[in-house]
């Protein structure tokens, strides 16, 4: 019997135009793909994805059907989000068959003072910062005084995070990642938080503070059981590439792996295809998201979806018979749009593979749960709770 694999690739934030109930969310408007497309111009060029059909999704580019071809050799359409959110974990535990009903509480004005009282006591030390910040920025701002005092600096964002910057020279890793799971241990309850990140940084050879790909995200628990409890359930393996090992917090997987940035994802993502011979492998690509989506930065966002783009002919190479992967993404993040937070927005799909029959239009799919139904379904798992399967309308 044919060995079944469904690879599916997130392309984090990689949204494609506003859901219907953007403007609840202050994201009227908001269109991470089409204005990425704009702003780029005539330099953009995304042949791959083409021929995929990526430009034959519902409403791309405002339905312009720029990016459209007339004969796509993959399945594509979009997917809007019922849960209340559009976070990194709300998204992913959607795809993965999770409604989240309560969104993940979010602290705009920093932490409780009750609970930094009883962290800093906990860890030995004070901190610095705790308010809203952008990374980047506020590594500028307080690592002079973090170098001089050794006190971690914690901020948070738009998201349901606590993250915790250190110079890896002042506080090394492994005691960054105790601090980080002190955390964790707090944050419950009335201190309730989805997710702390601990976000190391160096001062690299031209004396410039630089964050290291040596981030580690420490999650909540999913509710219940996700598509990947289900596919590991059956006796599958579950190979999770990047940050997905922490988004589910373990929960699932049977093989995990660290990635350095967007193109080693893409190695990586190819290794697990050489290695695994059955099952589920699930990836995810953070650079879009935190590198240019929050920086708002759209010409690097753009260039980086050109550079992912090239590489679809290895994925596509190292796919057998009996595959097929997934293209989407877990929410938007416009880097043309105000601020620096995740826009809420209609994710991509695009399905590809021996199995897949060709120019299979999916329409608007509801909700991201959508996906994981079917990646249980072609593997003969049990289906997870919230989601529907396309498989029938997929498959020749």
């Amino acid at each position: 019997m044919e060995k079944k694999r469904v690879i599916l690739i997130v392309l984090d934030s990689l949204g494609v135009g506003e859901a219907p109930d953007a403007a609840a969310f202050g994201d009227a408007g908001s269109d991470t793909f089409g204005h990425i497309a704009e702003t780029m111009g005539e330099d953009f060029r995304i042949p791959e994805l083409q021929k995929l059909g990526w430009g034959n999704i519902p409403g791309l580019c405002g339905g312009s059907g720029k990016f459209a071809v007339a004969t796509p050799e993959g399945a594509y359409g979009r997917l809007m989000e019922v849960s209340a959110g559009k976070d990194t974990l709300t998204g992913h535990w959607e795809i993965a068959g999770l409604e989240v009903k309560t969104p993940f509480k979010m602290y705009p004005e920093g932490f409780p003072a009750d609970f930094m009282e009883e962290f800093q006591r906990r860890i030995g030390v004070e901190c610095l910062g705790n308010y809203p910040a952008s990374g980047t920025v506020i590594i500028e701002e307080l690592g002079p005084e973090h170098e001089a005092t050794g006190k971690p600096i914690v901020y948070t964002s738009s998201d349901s995070v606590f993250q915790i910057a250190a110079n890896t020279a002042v506080i090394p890793l492994p005691r960054l990642y105790e601090i980080c799971e002190t955390a964790r241990e707090l944050l419950h309850g009335k201190w309730a938080c989805g997710r702390v990140i601990a976000r190391p940084y160096i001062i690299n050879a031209e004396g410039k503070r630089e964050r290291t790909f040596d981030r580690k995200d420490y999650a909540v628990d999913p509710p219940e059981e996700t598509v990947l409890d289900k596919v590991k359930a059956a006796g599958l393996p579950v190979y999770a590439v990047g940050k997905i090992q922490n988004i589910f917090n373990g929960n699932g997987v049977t093989e995990a792996v660290h990635i350095d940035g967007n193109m080693d994802g893409v190695d990586k993502t190819l290794e697990a295809m050489e290695k695994v011979e059955e099952g589920f492998i699930f990836t995810n690509l953070v650079d879009f998201d935190t590198m240019y989506g929050h920086r708002r930065d759209p010409v690097g966002y753009g260039k980086a979806i050109m550079d992912f783009d090239a590489r679809l002919p290895e994925l596509r190479a190292a796919m057998r018979p009996g595959d097929i992967l997934m293209l989407t993404a877990d929410h938007g993040n416009d880097p043309t749009f105000t601020g620096t937070d995740h826009t809420r927005e209609y994710i991509p799909l695009v399905a590809f593979g021996g199995p897949v029959k060709a120019g299979a239009d999916l329409g608007t799919r509801s909700p991201f749960g959508d996906i994981g139904a079917t990646v249980a379904d072609y593997l003969g798992a049990e289906a997870p709770h919230f989601g529907t399967s396309f498989l029938k309308e997929i498959l020749k």
